[in-house]
């Protein structure tokens, strides 16, 4: 199943950052350093927030185009998969992602990536993100 996650109506976002911390919280870890999804300010509470996660480019995905050892590959049709094994931990795929969605794992020197699984959307309460399945090939995977 292809599934890419969708920011519904950012409008609703209050900054709580449970998305962010659920996300971090799949590695067993407290705090926001492993989490693939963030929550920043846009200008303060007035001006509301922007959440920054993998929105799963087509293919070829502009952080996997520049990866030198091919760590990171793009899934059928759209996202990226990286394999920790191969990755060098040369920071490329950072500069490439268009939006500021590759972080980075201090801990292991390489990138955080976004493994579309939803659990930030399972935990937001407000409904901002959904976890969306992506037609590709003109099959719904």
């Amino acid at each position: 199943m292809v599934r890419r996650l969708s920011v519904v109506d950012l409008n609703r976002c209050t900054g709580c950052q449970l998305c962010s911390m659920n996300c971090a919280r799949r590695f067993g870890v407290g705090g926001l350093g492993k989490s693939t999804i963030h929550v920043k300010s846009a200008g303060g509470v007035e001006r509301g927030f922007v959440v920054v996660v993998c929105r799963a480019c087509k293919e070829p995905a502009p952080c996997a185009r520049v990866c030198p050892v091919d760590a990171l590959k793009s899934r059928k049709g759209y996202g990226v998969t990286l394999d920790k094994d191969k990755c060098i931990g040369c920071g490329e795929c950072v500069e490439a992602c268009p939006i500021g969605a590759v972080f980075w794992d201090d801990e292991n020197n390489k990138p955080a990536i976004c493994v579309y699984c939803g659990i930030c959307a399972k935990y937001c309460p407000y409904n901002v993100l959904e976890l969306e399945e992506i037609k590709t090939g003109g099959e719904v995977s």
